[in-house]
């Protein structure tokens, strides 16, 4: 049930910001023996990214963790901003604040750990995964029917798009852009 105040506080969201390991993956890495890591992403959260896009919604990710397999995910993305190997998140939220012209208000974040508590309190619009850690769900405007690595990312962009009441406008041009109509 999203409440009235929760339709107000995502009327006003115009960036996205998402942690990576434990939303966009279920949080699993694998590591062979000459050091390569492999995370597996879910593809849903492709579309929720060019849905997002197409609505002017950028999305920028902050991990705690550096990793390649992020960076290139990023990048298939077209995500402009990857901020990696920050375990306290605050630093860089500022820096996406001054870089996008925006106030926290502004600003939904999508996160399962207790490092992204201090960014999720920053926030307009807090989301955790159904799987994140309980103190996380704790203070979270909203918790995703999804666990992470499961299309979180697409979930929250079609929840803010439908209450901004542009979803269907920006499936229409989705359509457009993949038949060519």
């Amino acid at each position: 049930m999203i409440t009235k105040t929760l339709k107000d506080k995502i009327k006003k969201i115009t960036l996205i910001i998402s942690d990576v390991d434990g939303v966009l993956t279920d949080g699993t890495i694998f590591i062979g023996a000459d050091g390569t890591e492999f995370k597996r992403f879910n593809v849903e959260d492709g579309t929720g990214a060019a849905f997002a896009r197409l609505a002017s919604i950028p999305i920028v990710l902050i991990s705690g963790r550096k990793s390649e397999a992020t960076s290139i995910r990023a990048k298939e993305l077209k995500i402009e901003h990857c901020f990696q190997g920050n375990l306290d998140k605050l630093n860089p939220y500022k820096q996406i604040c001054k870089i996008y012209n925006i106030q926290p208000e502004n600003i939904a974040y999508i996160g399962d750990g207790l490092i992204d508590i201090p960014v999720m309190l920053e926030s307009g619009f807090s989301v955790a995964p159904v799987n994140a850690h309980q103190p996380v769900k704790d203070i979270s405007d909203y918790i995703s029917k999804k666990s992470g690595g499961e299309g979180v990312l697409r979930e929250v962009v079609e929840l803010i798009l439908k209450e901004k009441g542009i979803y269907n406008n920006t499936l229409e041009q989705m359509k457009k852009k993949i038949y060519k109509t």
